[in-house]
């Protein structure tokens, strides 16, 4: 039988599956204990350790998928930027100049090796997700040279340099086509692209300068599964729709019941506010429910946060909202929907 997750991209799904956002990671002890034996390019670099860490969340929580642990400029250090992690400053990356235009990614295959590994450990029920971040997302990491508050650098280029800025563009279109497909025959069964920063775009900018660079890519992958997601996108679904995604992914600026989203033909994905899971537990409680009930309009429904898991979370709340996902009763509310529309 078909994994509840897949099953929902068709509405096939008899219970509502779940998995959150940066689920394998440091909020884990078992990741601890790997990390204060590994560094982290190391534990990315290593398929033995990447496919150890990407199953982790399922044995633990008793999530619907996983997803490979990787970095989302693990494409750019292919394309050879130089790119170390900081503790605390997250990713630092040298800027250059020169950008490799080469789109075989011989450095690559130990993204390969770790999907081809997770798959092994896998149950056949928690199907694994593959991922990349999107043009635009990773464009505005190598310019700002890593995280940025401001984004200063990117507003600057995107304005005073457009035929560059495009020129990159279509250059990380044509590579993370390339590393989506590696990852595609290496196994992952459906994918999710990452455009954590699109949303600081006004919608007329991200219709024309991001837009058409993601449908190529989700154009790309016809016949796998596929999630978009971007943060903070109230303002672009006019545009997200037409994205060419099979699930839109949204954090907690979109309402699920929102009356100008119930026409809309992909599925849903999201969108508890992660920042709910510091709360005591009859306020999450209370929250998974409401989240759960206003997405019982949409036929095609996947529960995930409004964005990652953070380093400090509790894992018994995350296994209580697991739970709780999986004992909502999707299909009895599905049948109550239908009556009431006879």
């Amino acid at each position: 039988m078909e994994a509840a997750f897949l099953q929902a991209f068709k509405g096939e799904n008899k219970t509502v599956p779940v998995w959150f956002m940066r689920q394998a990671g440091r909020y884990l002890p078992e990741y601890q204990a790997l990390k204060k034996k590994h560094a982290l390019q190391e534990m990315f670099c290593q398929p033995e350790l990447a496919a150890e860490v990407t199953c982790q969340p399922v044995d633990i929580l008793g999530v619907d998928a996983a997803i490979l642990f990787a970095d989302i400029l693990t494409l750019p250090s292919a394309m050879g930027f130089e790119i170390h992690f900081d503790s605390r400053k997250g990713p630092v990356i040298q800027l250059m100049n020169n950008w490799r235009q080469a789109h075989d990614f011989e450095g690559l295959d130990y993204v390969a090796g770790t999907i081809r590994l997770a798959r092994q450990r896998l149950p056949a029920s928690v199907p694994l997700i593959g991922f990349a971040g999107a043009p635009f997302t990773v464009l505005t990491y190598l310019i700002e040279g890593g995280s940025s508050l401001t984004y200063a650098r990117t507003f600057r280029f995107l304005q005073e340099q457009p035929e560059a800025f495009d020129g990159l563009m279509r250059l990380l279109t044509k590579n993370t086509v390339a590393y989506l497909r590696l990852q595609r025959q290496a196994g992952i069964q459906a994918v999710q692209i990452f455009d954590s920063w699109a949303g600081i775009l006004p919608a007329v900018i991200f219709a024309r300068r991001v837009l058409p660079f993601v449908r190529e890519i989700f154009d790309a992958l016809e016949g796998l599964p596929s999630i978009y997601f971007c943060r903070g996108s109230a303002h672009l679904w006019p545009y997200l729709i037409q994205s060419g995604a099979d699930v839109l992914s949204v954090d907690h600026t979109v309402a699920l019941d929102a009356p100008w989203i119930r026409g809309m033909r992909q599925g849903l994905q999201g969108n508890l506010f992660n920042g709910l899971l510091y709360a005591d537990h009859a306020t999450l409680s209370a929250a998974v429910h409401q989240t759960l009930e206003a997405a019982r309009w949409q036929p095609r429904y996947i529960f995930n946060l409004s964005h990652g898991v953070m380093p400090d979370m509790d894992v018994e709340k995350l296994k209580a909202v697991v739970r709780q996902v999986h004992a909502y009763p999707w299909k009895e509310k599905k049948r109550e929907d239908l009556a009431l529309h006879k």
